[in-house]
């Protein structure tokens, strides 16, 4: 029997939430980080640990947990835990001694703002229409079987990578509309025939989406975010030396991936020539090449030429790049300031991802990391580095599970193993890049992991149970092949 509700009930009700009333449910999510936080506070710190180390760390997993418990957005979130971190003295806001950590130092962190750059550049491809065209290019040509649209998909994945930092965007923004169109194409919906098409594609994309995601460091907004967390570990990565390192694993997992899905969970259909008809019509629908679409083509390939040599040649760095790029759409009219003022995502990522890195940095300068990374390294006791390495970065990897947010699993887990990893012997430039293109990779585990893997998800195809097991066997090939493909590039390029 369904309880029912009184009218007096839903009236108060109403007027709880007209009045700015707590949810039980919200009210525990407020609680839960509170009580993290409050519990580790107070608990007396190991030996070896700081008492501002300690309260830091009280700080930092208190505001992780909030991430994670969602009471409010992240970025307020955030916000919560610097003024906590200013009112008990933990990080002030002015330092009082050089190099000592500063509640807003991350606002002038320039690899934060690359990140935002990247954001509002990958604006013009969604405004232009041009991410679309894209996509829709490559599934016309070679769309003719089923594994061919994830290919294609994949390849127009692979060119937007580099310019568009947000997985959602790319996956759940573009690659999600033209699957469905694929999967409708030849009546594939939720349920009966999702097997037609739509189950494997919507897995496919997803799997695809973290790949990409992994081989830029503008792919994923929280690679910069590892690039600025590994320099505290004294590891330089630049926009250059992230993809030279993933290149040829990154070009060997979107080969490899998609085919073992394939094989795995294949599609009832196989051949799928309509397909191409169906993508070549939505480019004719999309007219001629604009102008718009022009510009915003050659400042992508600008961008790319820059961020791969401007260093080297030009001396001119990977946000600068940015900036570039940005005021090239400006000028052109691409872009307006409107669109960017009204570019959500690059400034709520500004605020958390600058409060995350003062937060890392402080437990960094307070002594906790190494502690933490001496503790990791010394159960790892008697290992070769090697087999010390990869037992690290399974952990890493499958500790996913338990996240679900890549952003909330870097900054918890990051930097501690990336210390660790160097503790045991690990050549730091690799161990700092595999964690890192690890740290895009699960991505794709489960429904809830973050990047596109929610949207989709949403598009109901598939069953948990589904997606789960097909995840975890193409989890298993990627990490092979990122782990050993990859392991013998970065050698022969002389990482380590």
């Amino acid at each position: 029997m369904t309880a029912s509700v009184s009218p007096q009930a839903d009236q108060q009700q109403q007027a709880v939430e007209q009045m700015g009333g707590l949810h039980p449910v919200s009210l525990l999510r407020i609680l839960v980080p509170l009580v993290v936080g409050a519990v580790i506070w107070f608990i007396p710190p190991p030996g070896g640990v700081t008492a501002q180390a300690w309260h830091m760390l009280a700080i930092f997993l208190a505001t992780i947990v909030g991430i994670i418990a969602k009471p409010l957005p992240m970025g307020a979130v955030t916000i919560i835990g610097t003024v906590v971190c200013v009112l008990t003295g933990v990080v002030p806001l002015t330092a009082e001694n050089a190099g000592d950590p500063t509640a807003l130092m991350g606002f002038a962190n320039s690899t934060i703002w690359l990140i935002v750059m990247a954001f509002l550049i990958s604006r013009g491809f969604i405004k232009t229409g041009l991410g679309r065209r894209i996509a829709l290019f490559f599934v016309s040509k070679i769309g003719g079987r089923m594994l061919g649209v994830s290919y294609g998909l994949a390849l127009a994945d692979l060119v937007l990578a580099p310019a568009i930092p947000s997985a959602t965007a790319r996956g759940g923004g573009i690659m999600a509309p033209i699957m469905r169109s694929v999967a409708l194409t030849y009546d594939s919906t939720p349920g009966p025939t999702a097997r037609r098409a739509g189950a494997f594609l919507a897995i496919n994309v997803g799997q695809v989406n973290a790949i990409t995601c992994a081989m830029f460091m503008t792919a994923m907004a929280g690679n910069p975010l590892i690039a600025s967390l590994a320099s505290s570990q004294d590891v330089t990565l630049s926009w250059t030396s992230w993809a030279l390192g993933a290149i040829v694993p990154g070009l060997c997992a979107l080969l490899v991936v998609p085919f073992v899905v394939y094989k795995v969970y294949p599609p009832e259909l196989k051949e799928t020539p309509e397909v191409v008809a169906m993508a070549k019509r939505e480019l004719a629908g999309l007219g001629p090449t604009s102008a718009a679409e022009k510009v915003m083509g050659g400042t992508f390939v600008l961008l790319l030429l820059l961020w791969t040599v401007g260093d080297i040649v030009l001396g001119i760095n990977a946000t600068t790049t940015g900036f570039i790029g940005l005021v090239v759409l400006l000028l052109s009219g691409v872009l307006t300031w409107e669109d960017v003022a009204r570019e959500k995502a690059a400034w709520d990522t500004m605020v958390w991802f600058a409060v995350l890195y003062m937060m890392a940095t402080a437990l960094g300068k307070y002594g906790l990391i190494g502690w933490l990374a001496d503790m990791i390294a010394g159960s790892l006791g008697g290992m070769s580095w090697q087999l010390a390495f990869i037992t690290l970065t399974l952990v890493y990897f499958f500790s996913h599970y338990l996240f679900a947010s890549a952003t909330a699993h870097i900054s918890a887990m990051y930097v501690a193993f990336l210390a660790a990893a160097i503790a045991v012997g690990t050549p730091p430039l690799m161990a700092a890049l595999v964690l890192g293109y690890i740290s895009n990779l699960f991505t794709s585990i489960t429904q809830y992991a973050g990047g596109a893997s929610p949207a989709l998800f949403g598009t109901g195809y598939n069953s948990v149970g589904a997606w789960w097991r097909v995840s975890f066997i193409a989890a298993l090939a990627s990490i092979a092949v990122w782990m050993i493909i990859g392991g013998g590039w970065m050698k022969l390029i002389g990482y380590w």
